[in-house]
């Protein structure tokens, strides 16, 4: 294979690989559900998941509105479900944040 070939062929594995990378680290409201749903979300001492406390969205009509939703959520996770604050800039933090907003 000459010099130009191997170099195209790297090229276009770096983008590939870029771009599923990118992909997999998209936000998306069913990511957000998935965890809303987990027990052992951000390491959960216990065995409650965000759903243990707001069943199909209960007390979460307005959270749409909430300015401060990541810190209304960091709350509950250090709060009821024992566990740790997830990065306010995360992929975590904006899909639970879709998930509970599409509520």
């Amino acid at each position: 294979m000459n010099k130009f070939k191997l170099v195209f062929c790297a090229f276009l594995a770096v983008i590939l690989v870029g771009g599923l990378a990118m992909a997999a680290g998209k936000s998306s409201t069913e990511l957000g559900k998935q965890m809303f749903h987990n027990a052992s979300l951000s390491g959960s001492a216990n065995n409650k998941s965000c759903n243990s406390c707001h069943a199909n969205g209960k007390g979460l009509e307005k959270a749409a509105e909430n300015k401060k939703l990541s810190k209304a959520i960091n709350k509950c996770l250090t709060g009821a479900l024992e566990a740790d604050k997830i990065d306010g800039r995360s992929v975590d933090m904006r899909s639970l944040k879709m998930y509970v907003q599409s509520l």
